[in-house]
């Protein structure tokens, strides 16, 4: 569940969020009809998602399981991805989990074990494409996750801010945790990354100016609603004064002890507004939120990639979460999207090439004049330098 549960999904709430979908909606599936998917697949869906089914079913694209009348081998195919994904990652990519019995040294003993063991995880059920919410019966407000192999990251705190964030790229700026037996592992603290979490980057500042501009990127993150940890501001506010910015608040910022961290963020706050960077950071003026500071901050994390500040995997889900899917999809970053879509699977000399094109993709949209200008027509837009 969130650290803040939602209320339960209503029939009229689920109605509302398919008028969002890029979908036809079919009717509803009824209790008789949701009870027998269940059976037959041996599963169940949680509350929300059965609600969610039950209001309408979105067809017309094969990105949406048809639990009426698609294909039973593609849907039980759905189901076991998840499995299948983690299986594909023990044998091709020494894939282990910590709770399993220590790993023996045949690879099909090993893969009968991580079998046994996948069969008691809490099943997966998917939403649309490789988007998927747990099964647990009469339960609501879960994470969706999006899953390849052992790269899982949270896509929505739940099914209701899913679906704004996956179909009109806004979403809830609360940050959720997923505490979903063993698929958790991947989110809070395994292989994957959790993109609600604070940017998983490096400092690189090497100058007075650097140390500004990192500053205000910062700001920018923030302003979308992204988090930091306290040491991250205490870090970016001592790098700056080492480097000769000069603020009334930045030695206390930078000086602030371990137990004195609550206070960073009212302090990182005093030096950005006393470096003259609040007057400059973008407002909420389109009807993308925050269209501005999304595309500057794009263009930030494609430099920390390529700095080698930022792993090209975590970068590549960052700004597929933060910028692809919140600025409206734009054609401009499919193409690096795509190449992080695929980046956790394969061995490490396929996973070094994947990272390789990455950093490759991400010093092409640099190059080009920002931000890029092929997004979708009649999108709303901005230029700046």
């Amino acid at each position: 569940m969130t650290a803040q549960s939602p209320p339960p999904l209503t029939l009229e709430a689920a109605r509302e969020l398919q008028t969002m979908l890029r979908a036809e909606i079919g009717p509803g599936l009824t209790e008789r009809e949701l009870d027998a998917v269940e059976a037959r697949f041996g599963f169940t869906f949680s509350a929300d998602h059965r609600v969610f089914l039950a209001a309408g079913l979105p067809h017309g694209s094969r990105r949406w399981p048809d639990w009426r009348n698609g294909d039973p081998e593609d849907l039980a195919e759905r189901l076991s991805h998840p499995v299948e994904g983690v299986l594909f990652d023990v044998e091709h990519n020494d894939f282990w989990h910590p709770a399993w019995r220590p790993r023996p040294t045949g690879m099909p003993d090993a893969l009968q074990i991580a079998r046994s063991e996948l069969a008691t995880v809490p099943q997966l059920v998917p939403v649309y494409s490789h988007r998927y919410l747990p099964g647990t019966a009469g339960e609501c407000g879960h994470p969706v996750l999006s899953v390849h192999q052992t790269d899982v990251i949270i896509y929505g705190n739940d099914l209701s801010d899913y679906v704004r964030h996956e179909f009109t790229g806004r979403a809830s700026r609360v940050p959720a945790h997923s505490t979903v037996g063993f698929w958790s592992y991947f989110v809070n603290g395994g292989p994957g990354i959790d993109v609600t979490a604070p940017t998983p980057h490096t400092p690189y500042a090497v100058s007075a100016q650097e140390a500004i501009e990192y500053l205000r990127m910062l700001a920018l993150e923030r302003l979308i609603g992204r988090r930091h940890h306290p040491h991250q501001l205490i870090e970016a506010g001592l790098t700056a004064l080492v480097l000769g910015v000069e603020t009334e608040s930045l030695p206390l910022l930078a000086g602030l002890w371990h137990t004195e961290h609550e206070s960073a963020d009212a302090l990182y706050d005093q030096v950005v507004a006393e470096l003259g960077l609040s007057e400059g950071l973008p407002g909420d003026d389109t009807d993308i939120p925050w269209e501005t500071a999304r595309w500057e901050l794009v263009r930030w994390w494609l430099r920390l990639i390529v700095n080698g500040s930022l792993a090209p995997g975590a970068g590549g889900d960052l700004i597929t979460y933060e910028g692809w899917g919140a600025l409206a999809r734009p054609r401009s970053l499919k193409p690096l999207v795509d190449k992080a879509d695929v980046y956790g699977g394969g061995d490490a000399i396929r996973r070094r090439t994947r990272e390789q094109a990455i950093v490759a993709e991400a010093e092409r949209l640099l190059a080009g004049s920002w931000p890029p200008s092929d997004r979708p027509p009649g999108q709303q837009g901005f230029r700046h330098s």
